[in-house]
């Protein structure tokens, strides 16, 4: 029994070594979700924006979400009030006071940023978000299982779940009319409808050289920032700014480095821990059960020789 044990930690020991070293260097890197190098991307001017919502009323348009008539969406008093997205608003736009000009807020747009390196695809291990080689950050509801984990990742506060559909409910965001952009000529709609063409799409390399070029050319005009060029290792929406953008309500506390990296080192980990824990408790309750069998017909055919005697005296 005590031979028959050993054999069998030394053999998961050895499994163990060969499995989750090498394993996780490999689910390490196979989990950094992939960069492209001609991602597309939309660089907002937020000093053109001018708050008319009709990128709401597009995105809801575009992505078959509940919508109403144009009207509805002239509506000022929404700005009394910061919004975020929710599971049936991908796009929103906020005002903001601007104390350099007074009679001129800034309008801020928000949507989901989709990050060169996304969190929200970093922590989900069934992989319901990838990197798609349009840039957009892109969810298939058939493999999720709702652990949510996307929405307490995303640093910018954006992944929604239907909580009101109790029997296929899904995580959403916006889409970045990925199915359209990866059509020749085709762009978001949001930035097809823009009246002001404060949205400009194109490759993400060329957006920021022409947010750069703005900025050089007219530095009264902006602050000498771009939101998205670095934050978390970059994002596909770029933004550029007359107010520094922590009073427009961007996080500026994220730093460059992508929020997979403090996490993927254990994130590796997951789906080898998965695999191989439940498969050593498997062979250690069958290697112990063939144990107890063996040692049952042995004390079986002991006993058997034991009373074979008696019986013969009996008769």
């Amino acid at each position: 029994m005590k031979v028959r044990r050993r054999s069998f930690l030394k053999l998961a020991s050895l499994f163990l070594g060969a499995t989750v070293a090498p394993g996780a260097r490999e689910a390490a890197a196979a989990q950094k979700p992939a960069g492209y190098p001609d991602v597309k991307g939309v660089l907002v001017d937020l000093t053109e924006c001018i708050g008319c919502r009709k990128c709401e009323w597009r995105c809801n348009e575009v992505n078959g979400l509940p919508s109403r008539p144009m009207a509805h969406y002239e509506d000022k008093t929404v700005f009394e009030q910061k919004r975020r997205t929710h599971a049936y608003t991908f796009t929103v736009v906020n005002r903001f006071d601007n104390p350099n000009q007074p009679d001129k807020p800034v309008f801020v747009k928000k949507q989901c940023m989709h990050c060169n390196e996304p969190a929200c695809a970093s922590v989900c291990f069934v992989k319901a978000f990838n990197k798609d080689a349009t840039g957009a950050v892109v969810y298939d509801p058939d493999l999720c299982m709702g652990c949510r984990y996307c929405m307490a990742a995303c640093p910018f506060n954006i992944p929604a779940y239907q909580y009101e559909n109790a029997f296929t409910p899904e995580v959403t965001k916006c889409t970045f009319c990925f199915e359209r952009i990866r059509e020749e000529g085709g762009r978001p709609g949001c930035v097809e409808i823009c009246p002001v063409e404060a949205l400009t799409f194109g490759k993400r390399d060329d957006l920021i050289t022409l947010a750069h070029a703005k900025i050089w050319s007219r530095p009264g005009r902006y602050v000498d920032a771009v939101y998205g060029e670095k934050e978390v290792g970059g994002t596909s929406w770029l933004y550029i700014s007359p107010l520094p953008f922590d009073q427009v309500g961007f996080r500026t506390d994220l730093g460059e480095t992508p929020i997979p990296e403090h996490s993927r080192g254990f994130l590796s980990m997951v789906s080898v821990v998965l695999v191989t824990f439940p498969l050593l408790c498997m062979l250690f309750r069958i290697s112990t059960h063939s144990s107890d069998d063996d040692g049952s017909e042995e004390g079986s055919e002991e006993g058997a020789t034991e009373r074979n005697p008696g019986e013969e005296r009996t008769q």
